[in-house]
């Protein structure tokens, strides 16, 4: 019986890190069905979708396209969500063109090797954390944080793509070099372009908004009309791109893609020269953990409709193999994206296996379509891009967190200026410094009431909030912070104010009932409040410490050396220390 458990022990932990293995064995024909339907839709939106954030990346527009082929199918054996797109995204493609700006200029072919570096450095980390299971170092992002990060990352997307639009060379990683170099070469504009890029960017805007309810006052169907809706960019490729052929309109300045390869992902090799992995690894820990937590967001999002489970280190292992593929065949940073994620969800994807039939329509695109875009004005590619990140802005996470938590306002706001103001590797460098920043900040002042019995129960509340028994020697303190380092000193000197001067305190509860942990420095401050109270004459006593707080307690000398007592309940040690004051009276 033993190698029958070993076997399937194993058999279990080899699905658990090869998922496809588990969702497999239940793969229908209905399943196949639904899948392929949703890739034909996606392959759709993608196939403009990677020219474009190719584009935004500074690289030829097939890397784009390759990006989204074997990335997507390690992404499908090893990733655990059944909806989620891997590919480019609009975030991830500026924080590439920000970080390998730095080391190479666009168009060289140094900048092609740092673009398959910084994927290979950023699959290595992603990986690196998977196998350490260290996914929970993404609930260090403040959501706001990140919320305002998208915000302002959109704005510089969309300001970075105006040039073409208006077809005038222009540079600058921050909104404000960005407008300063619009506005020194606005006199160059390209009105065939202008006219084709805000053309476009209406387009694109009518057909989010207006398309669907137009069909569907036309008496097309749900589906038909989605799929209509979704397919909204390629008309908008088809007719400038035929525009710019049959006008010749590429000779009239409006600048185009140019010839695309016809082939598969090319094998790649990343750079392995120790100077540019050192210049290149900060920007690839930025570049995964804030890919992961947009990936990992929009997959729990998914997953939560349909009551499915994301293993969030498995994940990390799925987005790291599928960065690891973009570096050795031609591509850049990926991650799951939003908008693709959404519409493989609402066409029906059931398993992986639709992202694997999208990479499959995108390499037929890649081997038989790409001539067809060699006319593509840049600007429908820009355009593309402006309605797409426009979504991503939301400016109510200011008034939201203005009306909720000032301290939250701050640190949202810090990180849209920062991010305009300084680019994006410096906002999300911002963003994650002020997330911890914000937590230490929030538990280093931790909340601590003093409660009073309500009268008739055995439940105890804050005296500022309720109708309470108090009793004039007696103070409980009610903590609703774990204890340590940093809110440690902060307790210490709470009670040394409270205690001061001329008290009739004769006893201070301290209601552990929220105290989840006491670390080595929080277990100093309360030997040294124990000391100062003894030296008081005041009995220091705690009530409902949970059981693996009281374990390590156990492990030190303050259980021995505590002048007072510790109660099982709150109620317990009132009646005690209550009654024990009211003795020598009687």
């Amino acid at each position: 019986m033993r190698p029958t458990v070993s076997t399937s022990s194993r058999a279990s932990a080899l699905r658990r890190f090869v998922p496809l293995l588990d969702w497999s064995r239940s793969y229908t024909r209905e399943t196949l069905s639904n899948d392929l339907i949703a890739a034909v839709i996606v392959t759709i939106m993608l196939i403009p979708q990677s020219l474009a954030y190719a584009l935004l990346a500074g690289l030829p527009p097939e890397a784009g396209i390759y990006a989204s082929i074997v990335p997507i199918i390690l992404y499908a054996v090893f990733g655990t969500s059944r909806a989620l797109a891997v590919g480019p995204v609009a975030v991830v493609s500026l924080m590439t063109a920000a970080a390998i700006g730095q080391v190479a200029d666009a168009g060289t072919m140094g900048y092609a090797v740092a673009a398959l570096t910084l994927a290979f450095l950023s699959g290595a980390v992603l990986l690196a954390m998977g196998v350490l299971r260290l996914g929970f170092l993404a609930n260090f992002l403040s959501h706001p944080v990140i919320a305002g990060f998208i915000t302002a990352s959109g704005i510089l997307i969309a300001a970075s793509q105006l040039k073409h639009i208006l077809g005038i060379p222009a540079q600058g990683h921050s909104l404000i070099a960005m407008i300063g170099s619009l506005i020194d070469n606005l006199g160059q504009t390209s009105t065939m372009t202008l006219i084709l890029g805000v053309g476009a960017t209406a387009f694109l805007f009518w057909v989010r908004k207006g398309l669907k309810p137009l069909l569907r006052r036309a008496g097309v169907g749900a589906r038909a009309a989605d799929i209509a809706t979704k397919a909204g960019p390629v008309a908008a490729v088809a007719v400038t791109t035929a525009l710019t052929w049959g006008l010749g309109l590429d000779a009239q300045g409006v600048a185009v893609v140019g010839s695309v390869p016809q082939s598969l992902p090319p094998l790649t090799l990343p750079s392995f020269d120790p100077a540019l992995l050192r210049q290149l690894l900060v920007p690839a820990l930025l570049i995964s953990v804030i890919g992961f937590v947009e990936s990992i967001s929009v997959a729990q999002t998914l997953a939560a409709r349909r009551r499915q489970r994301i293993d969030p280190d498995q994940e990390l292992i799925g987005l790291g193999a599928a960065n690891l593929g973009a570096a050795f065949t031609g591509g850049f940073p990926v991650t799951g994206g939003f908008s693709r994620s959404v519409v493989n969800f609402d066409a029906g994807a059931e398993t992986p296996a639709a992202g694997a039939f999208t990479a499959a329509g995108l390499a037929i695109a890649a081997v038989a379509l790409t001539p067809l875009v060699y006319y593509l004005p840049k600007a429908t590619l820009a355009a593309t891009i402006i309605v797409a990140v426009l979504s991503l802005v939301d400016f109510t996470i200011l008034r939201k967190t203005w009306d909720y938590s000032r301290a939250d306002f701050f640190a949202v706001a810090a990180t849209i200026l920062l991010t305009l103001g300084l680019g994006v590797e410096a906002g999300v460098s911002a963003g994650v410094i002020l997330s911890i920043g914000l937590h230490l900040y929030k538990t280093s002042r931790p909340h601590v009431a003093e409660v009073g019995l309500v009268p008739g129960t055995q439940h105890f509340r804050n005296v500022n909030r309720y109708t309470v028994e108090t009793a004039e020697h007696v103070l409980t303190l009610r903590v609703d912070e774990s204890l340590y380092f940093v809110n440690a000193r902060f307790l210490e000197d709470l009670i040394q104010d409270r205690t001061g001067g001329d008290t009739p305190l004769r006893h201070v509860i301290l209601m552990c009932s929220a105290v989840n942990e006491i670390d080595f420095s929080a277990l100093e401050s309360l030997e040294s409040i124990n000391r100062r109270l003894t030296d008081l004459g005041i009995g220091l006593h705690l009530s409902e410490v949970k059981g693996p707080v009281m374990d390590r307690l156990r492990k030190s000398h303050l259980l021995q050396d505590l002048n007072g007592r510790i109660y099982q309940s709150q109620f317990d040690a009132w009646m005690d220390l209550t009654r024990r004051i009211k003795e020598p009276a009687a």
